[in-house]
């Protein structure tokens, strides 16, 4: 398991490698072009099984540090859907994956 680790804070928050990777691109996409916004996701159970969200600008420093060696498949479908996801209002939001058949999977 990955983990994105947020500002100066310490906050690490963990992720499998592939979703890391998707987040990465979605993120890095935003940030280059100077907009801010909100990030959220389901909590793992061990967690507490709630929500988290947390404000992302460039003025944040973020490490994205993966547990393997070779970089995920990208799946542009599902980037263009988390793309889609943090342009609103709500800023973006995790999702499943969602496979070029259009079915949504584990993610």
């Amino acid at each position: 398991m990955g983990k994105l680790l947020y500002g100066m804070s310490g906050i690490e928050i963990g992720f499998d490698d592939r979703v890391l990777a998707h987040l990465q691109v979605v993120i890095g996409a935003k940030l280059r072009r100077g907009e801010s916004f909100y990030f959220s996701w389901k909590d793992d159970p061990n967690v507490g099984d709630g929500r988290s969200t947390i404000w992302l600008s460039a003025a944040v420093p973020l490490y994205f540090k993966y547990s393997g060696g070779k970089m995920p498949a990208l799946n542009r479908e599902w980037i263009e859907a988390l793309v889609v996801s943090s342009n609103s209002g709500q800023g973006l939001q995790l999702t499943e994956e969602i496979r070029p058949s259009g079915q949504v999977t584990g993610g």
